[in-house]
């Protein structure tokens, strides 16, 4: 069991990033508003993005490199639309993830606005966001992807059994008859959700990118990673997620469905609703558990896209400028933690519409990485062994049209 959990590494990173905002609060969400009524939401999301991020750690781990240096074999404009489209969406998903951190180590750890150092216009979220960066810039400087590789594993231990002990004890608390009739939304407002809901499910598709460089590095520090290896690293992380996904639209349903209840767009307010909801249902002994899973879960999103984002970056200036960078990640990883304070600080109030305007942008261009991922694998760059097989194809065409049709319906709606 320890060997096999040793051999994990960029699939448990994916599911670090993976499960954060699109399960805490988009899948409670989920739960809370339409019971299992979205459940055909998630799992169709997650089936036909499932290839597309597969590609990601099936690439890197058959040829060496990474999706950049693939997409660069595409053609450079194919990496510069992906350089354009990250550094337009980079900061934005920092901040969202970022925003929800804090408010639950604030509901979590407590107020710390003694600290605000004579600024008393500071909160004790706004400390607590600094706080939270800066001990992730500590992990990330000092100690790497090891450092990272070993702690992820610690962190998605802990998420799993507090996040599932909740749902065996929101289920026992349960009265009412369950219902799994099934729900399309009707008006925009309910659409907009289902947008948002399955843009982060379960997560991003630029992640993909971030997985084959975190499968590279996982190369390195341990020589042997084979493709066999990276795709059963990456089936335990996927499945994870999904198992995750469906375990917080399960609290949402048995602990809010049918409450009064309404979530502020203000990170401190909407983190001590959550876990206060929970607690209301299910005693107070459950604060501990649920305020463990809900913090470990936008700890592990903080940390792995404070890693992924500035090494995806810098990569792809080197490409496109054909110059290394010798310092690129630290430039970058500092770029993406001031870009997040300014916009944290500017937009804190605004935390629901920043998570809404970040997870409907990865759905609208997920369509452009599912073709270049889809195109890439299924070219000469790969090796012909571990092209897709039929099955494959046939599943991303199903992905393509899924993920372009569901962006034009809600396009049109606007």
């Amino acid at each position: 069991m320890l060997s096999t959990l040793k051999k994990l590494g960029p699939g448990l990173l994916f599911a670090g990033a993976a499960i954060g905002v699109s399960h805490l609060v988009q899948s409670t969400r989920a739960g809370a508003d339409f019971g299992f009524g979205l459940l055909w939401a998630l799992l169709l999301v997650n089936l036909f993005k499932y290839p597309f991020f597969q590609f990601g750690p099936r690439y890197a781990s058959a040829t060496g490199e990474s999706l950049l240096e693939g997409y660069h074999k595409l053609g450079k404009g194919v990496l510069a639309a992906y350089f354009i489209l990250s550094l337009g969406t980079m900061f934005t998903i920092q901040t969202a993830v970022t925003i929800v951190s804090a408010g639950l180590a604030n509901s979590l750890f407590g107020d710390i606005s003694f600290l605000n150092f004579g600024f008393t216009s500071i909160s004790s979220v706004e400390i607590w966001t600094v706080i939270i960066l800066f001990i992730c810039l500590i992990i990330l400087f000092l100690g790497k992807y090891s450092t990272l590789d070993k702690l992820i594993k610690v962190i998605i231990i802990t998420l799993t059994i507090s996040t599932l002990v909740a749902v065996c004890f929101a289920f026992t608390e349960f009265n009412k008859p369950m219902s799994f009739i099934q729900i399309l939304p009707e008006n925009t407002t309910e659409i907009a959700f289902l947008i948002a809901f399955m843009g982060w499910m379960p997560a991003p598709l630029d992640i993909s990118v971030w997985h084959s460089i975190w499968a590279i590095e996982k190369k390195k520090d341990e020589g042997t990673f084979t493709p066999k290896a990276a795709l059963f690293d990456f089936n335990i992380g996927y499945a994870g997620a999904i198992i995750l996904g469906i375990a917080f639209v399960s609290l949402g349903y048995f602990v809010m469905y049918n409450t009064d209840e309404t979530f502020s767009n203000k990170a401190a307010v909407f983190s001590n609703q959550l876990i206060d909801l929970y607690t209301k249902s299910l005693g107070n002994w459950a604060y501990i558990i649920i305020g463990i899973a809900a913090f470990t879960t936008m700890f592990s999103t903080t940390i792995t896209t404070l890693d992924a984002s500035p090494r995806a970056m810098s990569k792809s200036l080197e490409l496109l400028t054909k110059k290394r960078f010798k310092k690129g990640y630290l430039l970058w990883i500092l770029i993406l933690t001031f870009g997040t304070l300014i916009i944290y600080f500017a937009y804190a109030s605004e935390m629901g519409k920043l998570i809404k305007i970040a997870t409907i942008l990865s759905f609208i261009t997920a369509p452009f990485y599912a073709i270049i991922n889809y195109k890439l694998i299924s070219s000469k760059h790969t090796p012909k062994e571990w092209r897709p097989t039929l099955k494959f194809h046939i599943l991303s065409w199903l992905g393509i049209i899924f993920l372009i049709g569901f962006s034009v319906w809600y396009l049109t709606l606007l």
